[in-house]
């Protein structure tokens, strides 16, 4: 599906580093993450800026094949205290690493995008969910801008639709192949929907409004972050009407 503007992504991505930082600010780095229990802050902020960093690096460095992240070398993260200015210069050096290459450019990615553009948009989104889980755990305050979480959302199942027909070691989504049941989701804030079959062979995705065996309709900010388990499904912030089971069981089998 059609995604924000690489303008859009790539200054949302610097925005979204920066709201980390002010969410992390003045915590103390062993409290623990309750979306991400086996997490420290410490550890989530690492996990995120480690990301920028290494992205950076891996299309700075023009490759040829596949890449994996265990394979780069970065210098050691700071001091908690220091992490908020280090997730901002690892945002700027991945927008100025894509911007040096083109996001058109090929590189290594893990998904059949190969494009640089894909780590501008993926780390975008990724910032946006653990950004969620720095605020749960220190208790900031929390939104996001409408049209990024409705980019969030079609990023999120275009990744699911991908990994169900090609299984992945990692994000395995076969499990998801049905008989043609459809969830729809319904966002409200923008005025926007998707609409989800489960097939034999995979997941298929439409971005439409349309009715199904169950609809789940809300903020497209709460959407987004049920849609990646922070919001359970029970949530009053979502509407949901006809099979709810279905929808739970979409939940269980598409976490990160």
């Amino acid at each position: 599906m059609k995604s924000l503007s690489h303008d859009r992504l790539a200054g949302a991505l610097v925005t979204e580093a920066d709201r980390f930082g002010t969410a992390i600010a003045g915590a103390d780095g062993e409290t623990r993450v309750p979306t991400c229990p086996e997490w420290t802050l410490r550890d989530l902020t690492c996990h995120v800026g480690a990301a920028y960093h290494k992205s950076a690096a891996i299309i700075a460095s023009r490759p040829t094949g596949y890449v994996p992240f265990e394979a780069v070398t970065i210098d050691e993260p700071p001091a908690f205290e220091a992490l908020g200015g280090w997730l901002r210069e690892g945002a700027e050096r991945l927008v100025a690493a894509v911007a040096e290459v083109g996001p058109e450019t090929p590189t290594s990615t893990w998904t059949p995008d190969r494009r640089a553009g894909f780590w501008t948009r993926r780390l975008t989104h990724e910032t946006v969910v653990h950004r969620a889980d720095a605020a749960f755990a220190t208790g900031k305050a929390y939104d996001v801008d409408a049209d990024l979480a409705a980019d969030g959302i079609s990023e999120g199942l275009d990744l699911v639709a991908v990994f169900s027909r090609r299984p992945h070691p990692a994000l395995d989504r076969t499990s998801l192949h049905g008989t043609g049941e459809t969830l729809a989701f319904h966002a409200t804030e923008p005025a926007t929907g998707w609409l989800v079959r489960r097939t034999p062979s995979g997941v298929e995705v439409s971005e439409e409004t349309a009715g199904a065996d169950v609809v789940v309709e809300g903020r497209a900010a709460d959407l987004l972050l049920a849609l990646n388990g922070r919001l359970p499904a029970d949530d009053p912030r979502l509407a949901v009407t006809g099979d709810a089971a279905l929808f739970r069981h979409w939940l269980a089998n598409t976490r990160f």
